[in-house]
């Protein structure tokens, strides 16, 4: 009696074995496609990221110039008013 009754229960007991690996493996994919978008969107940033500092670049080097040009300036300055200092007559 009890083997019979397993008997009869096995197509429904292999259906719902298969309908839950079915919604694992539904479950799985949905899983694994929203981790591919994720990747992609973190790809996309990472462009983003790099393209912006690549443009930040030419800035960096003319300010950089800008810089250069006046600390060359006050050089010029500072030695000029060394050597001046230097060639003052000390009263006595």
């Amino acid at each position: 009696m009890l083997w019979e009754n397993i008997y009869m229960n096995t197509p429904l007991i292999i259906s719902i074995v298969i309908l839950l690996l079915l919604v694992f493996l539904w479950f799985t994919y949905n899983s694994l496609v929203v981790l591919r978008e994720r990747i992609k969107e973190a790809l996309s940033q990472i462009d983003v990221q790099l393209k912006r500092r690549t443009d930040l670049i030419p800035n960096l080097i003319e300010t950089v110039k800008g810089y250069a040009k006046h600390e060359r300036e006050a050089f010029e300055k500072v030695t000029q008013a060394r050597a001046n200092m230097l060639k003052a007559e000390t009263p006595q």
